[in-house]
């Protein structure tokens, strides 16, 4: 499969994906959630959907398990507003990488309180 092919599908993944959550999947344990990134294996068989969870470490637990229950009906959806033959399997993963950036605005503004000012 071509590499660009699977990051286009992954592009438009994460725009649907992120459009649906906010406007079509109704469940309430998942709270507030949006689609940081998705990388699609080269055979398509795999999208591993990055996304940032606002709340408490409960939250984002509860966010999580109802993303993983959503996670056919999602797939169906996408592979049929895509166009895809065979739509591939999606699988939820909380992105570090937001925490780690705020995590590292908080080093930042704490190195500024203790330095002097000259």
């Amino acid at each position: 499969m071509n590499q660009s092919r699977a990051q286009r599908v992954a592009q438009l993944m994460q725009q649907e994906l992120g459009q649906m959550l906010l406007t079509e999947v109704k469940d309430p344990q998942i709270g507030f959630v949006s689609v940081t990134r998705v990388e699609v294996t080269r055979d398509l068989s795999l999208a591993r959907t990055f996304v940032s969870v606002m709340g408490s470490p409960e939250e984002k637990l509860s966010t999580l398990a109802g993303l993983k229950r959503a996670a056919p009906f999602l797939r169906g959806e996408v592979g049929r507003r895509l166009g895809l033959r065979k739509s591939p399997e999606i699988v939820f993963r909380e992105d570090p990488g937001i925490k780690d950036s705020l995590h590292l605005q908080d080093l930042m503004r704490s190195l500024n309180r203790d330095r002097p000012h000259e």
